[in-house]
């Protein structure tokens, strides 16, 4: 049996999330798995896999802005981040060599690839969005990025080929790397029947602070303003806490399972436009309200890009208004989208040769 060492960015829970699909995967193909993670995506796979071991392996903490300058504080952390991916890159070789790991699948950790074995890098992201100020820079961002994704053997994409994908220009963009390889949606969500009703919304909080905590309080305004029976889950696991505030009830963390329940049966969802928590509404065919993360180049795009195509609609943050949120939403249509993983399996069943 080969052993796969699986590593998520830890900057959220959406990497980790996808992340529960190749797992699941691998297993059922008999690979032993490793996962190497740390903070919230280590407390949330261990709560997924308590079965599997756990290789505690840090990324590079970075503090997300009040306002809308993610991409200035970014330029001002590169040497952070730089020294973070060195220092990732040589926990690696330690791993490679005390423990028998044949591969490494890393999923958009820069560091996490070693010459000694066969490597995997995951991202949806082949072309960074950069705000209007810093396209002058995109080129060179562009030959960084595949500078690092060059040095894996084979870079997968969590989208479909051809014109009909989810996240466009990210995923496919007018050159890609040599290493490609299209995986297909990654969700780790199972269609479910109708559930009993609990609440009449449902607002999934999750992502770095401080933006996760302004937008939480500004979700509980405007939730009491309009009266509504509504959960908040805060996206913080390993916290058991659940409370409840007036009309509100409060949960850190919410097991899968328990969480499809509540997303088919509650009218309202809001959540933010990470790529992770798009793919997974689309597999459940879940019309929900879309705010992006400010300064988050990624989720911006996303957003404007799913609303353009009347995919799900969204605003911003500064602009959030559940009252007219309400009364637009409805016109949206989720997109039908193939979500059956057969490209995933394809590649899964290609590292038994590599």
């Amino acid at each position: 049996m080969k052993t796969v060492l699986i590593c998520p960015l830890d900057w959220g829970l959406g990497h980790a999330s996808r992340d529960v699909v190749i797992i699941k995967k691998l297993l059922k193909n008999e690979f032993n798995v490793v996962i190497g993670a740390d903070k919230d995506p280590l407390s949330f796979l261990k709560s997924e896999f308590p079965e599997l071991p756990f290789i505690k392996i840090p990324s590079t903490k970075i503090k997300y802005p009040k306002g809308k300058r993610m991409a200035f504080k970014m330029l001002f952390s590169i040497p952070k981040i730089l020294y973070g991916i060195q220092k990732e890159h040589q926990q690696l070789k330690k791993i490679v060599a005390n423990q028998n790991v044949n591969i490494v699948i890393s999923d958009n950790r820069f560091g996490l690839w070693n010459k000694n074995i066969y490597s995997v890098f995951i991202t949806h992201q082949l072309e960074i969005q950069l705000p209007g100020w810093l396209k002058l820079m995109q080129s060179i961002v562009n030959k960084v990025n595949y500078w690092f994704i060059n040095k894996y053997d084979t870079c997968w994409i969590p989208d479909l080929p051809g014109e009909n994908n989810l996240a466009g220009a990210l995923s496919h963009p007018a050159i890609m790397p040599e290493n490609f390889k299209y995986i297909g949606l990654l969700s780790r969500f199972n269609v479910q029947n109708e559930f009993a009703k609990k609440y009449e919304m449902l607002a999934i909080i999750s992502g770095p602070e401080p933006q996760r905590s302004i937008f939480e309080d500004l979700l509980i305004k405007e939730i009491k303003k309009n009266n509504i029976k509504a959960l908040i889950v805060r996206g913080k696991p390993g916290i058991k806490d659940i409370y409840s505030q007036n009309n509100i009830d409060f949960i850190n963390h919410i097991e899968t399972e328990e969480l499809i329940k509540l997303i088919v049966a509650t009218p309202i969802v809001i959540s933010r436009s990470g790529y992770s928590s798009i793919m997974d509404y689309i597999k459940l065919k879940k019309n929900v309200i879309l705010v992006p993360t400010p300064g988050q180049t990624e989720q911006e795009y996303l957003a404007k890009r799913l609303k353009e195509k009347m995919w799900f609609y969204s605003l911003d943050q500064n602009k959030f208004n559940l009252e007219k949120s309400l009364q637009k939403y409805k016109n949206f249509q989720v997109p039908e989208f193939d979500t059956k993983n057969n490209l995933l399996e394809s590649e899964v069943r290609k590292l038994f040769k590599k």
